[in-house]
This record gives C-alpha cells, structure tokens and sequence, in this order.
C-alpha cells in the first residue's frame, strides 16, 4: 500500500511549508507543487479612505512594506490569517466576517457603507463580487493591485503524477490554482490525462468561486471546504480521500 499522496498549490513561502507540515501531520504525503508566484506592483493603498479591505496576509505584508498609514480608517480582513498578519504588522483590524469570503464581507458591511470610501487593496485576481456588492451597498470603491500573481517556472509535477494515476488528493486553494494546474498540464502535453487522474482523486476546493471555476473546467469536486481556509480545506480533503487509503 502507497502512501496517500495530497497535491498542494500554495505559493513558494511558508504558506508552502506550513501546508506541507500540515499534509505530514495528518499521515499524508505532501506534494508541494506551487502554482502561485507573487509579483508587488510596488502600489499602495489610498490613506483618504473611511474604510479599507486587505483580502490576503501577503496583502498586509505589502502595505506594511510600503509604510502605508491607515489614518482613521476602518480596516477590515477578509479571514483570520489576513487579520494576524496586519496586526503582526501593527495594524489594528476593527472588522472580520464570520464568512471568510468576499459575499461574507460584503454581507458584514453592506448596512454600514453606504456615501463610504471604501479602499480595497488585493491582487490583480480578485473577484468582482467584493467589488460590486460594496457598489451595490452605496459605497464609493476604490481598488489598488498590490500584487500580480503568476504561474512560477517549473510547476506541474502534481499534473505528471495525475496523469499517470499516481495523485490520491488535491487542494485547490483558489480559481486562479485549478487554472494554473490545467495550463501546465497542458504544457506538458497531459491536460486530458491530468484532468481524467483527477476524477479518481479526492478534489478539495476552497470556497464557491474555485468550485465553479473547476466544474466549468470539467474537473469533479469531491470537497467544498466548510470555512475558508486551508486548514480546513487540507483536513477535509485528507479525511474524505481517508477511506480509499485504509482499503
């Protein structure tokens, strides 16, 4: 019997090697395969606004670097890993959905930003609906990229290994990941194999828009995480493919 072996797609810092760790202490084998690669715009926020949203910790890291001042903002995060790193950057954090999605924040907030400022400052894959339902909700939104993110050079190992029937589990932690993963499998000349191995692996997604994103890529969701984290996307997709690893 071989070891249960879990795809991670986390970007090449120590959000990689937290979900390694992660994958190790469940009694998995991690593949750390990263499909994310960071790249600042060297952009910061405005100061002016009368609210402002980080949607990542390396968002938070970014204005921390570029010594951008909040003022009298209200500064909001998007989940409990933004909030840390803003506050390990010296920023008080006033409000964190209790759903750690961009409709959770936009539920959180709609009663109280309309004629608002609102600053939204994240990468230049952000959904739209952060955007628009702060519009909707009277808010006069502002957007600053502070990052790009691109596919690194020499990713696709998890697309080789699905496509030979060798991948066990998945952890697509955004649509920007199940994107990335086909495009290099199509480099490699194996996007059908890949996305066949895939169908007899356990796919774990993180929230609605990567569900929606991989179904229309014809790629089957076995899990939909609970909360929107990795933690509970890894533990979940671990504890669901489980059950074909103990057979």
């Amino acid at each position: 019997m071989r070891d249960l072996s879990v795809a991670v797609f986390r970007p090449d810092d120590e959000r990689l090697t937290d979900a390694v760790e992660l994958i190790d202490s469940l009694g998995a084998t991690p593949i750390p395969d990263p499909m994310l690669s960071v790249e600042p715009t060297g952009a910061a926020p405005r100061e002016d606004a009368d609210y402002v949203v980080l949607t990542s910790k390396t968002g938070a890291e970014l204005v921390s670097e570029a010594g951008w001042d909040p003022g009298g903002a209200t500064v909001c995060a998007i989940g409990p890993k933004t909030a840390d790193a803003a506050r390990e950057a010296g920023y008080e954090v006033d409000t964190v959905p209790d759903e750690y999605t961009s409709s959770g924040l936009v539920a959180t907030l709609e009663d109280e930003v309309d004629g608002a400022r609102v600053e939204v400052a994240r990468s230049d894959h952000g959904s739209a609906v952060l955007l628009e339902g702060l519009e909707a909700a009277g808010a006069y939104v502002h957007e600053t990229i502070l990052y790009r993110l691109v596919r690194p050079e020499g990713s696709g190992e998890s697309a080789e290994l699905a496509a030979d029937g060798e991948l066990d589990a998945a952890c697509f932690t955004s649509s920007l990941t199940v994107e990335h993963f086909l495009e290099v499998a199509a480099d490699r000349g194996v996007r059908e194999a890949a996305t066949a191995g895939l169908e007899d692996a356990v796919v774990g997604v993180i929230g609605e828009p990567t569900l929606e994103t991989a179904v229309e890529h014809g790629i089957d969701v076995d899990v939909v995480a609970s909360e929107a984290t990795f933690d509970a996307l890894a533990c979940e997709t671990v504890e669901a493919a489980a059950p074909t690893y103990h057979e």
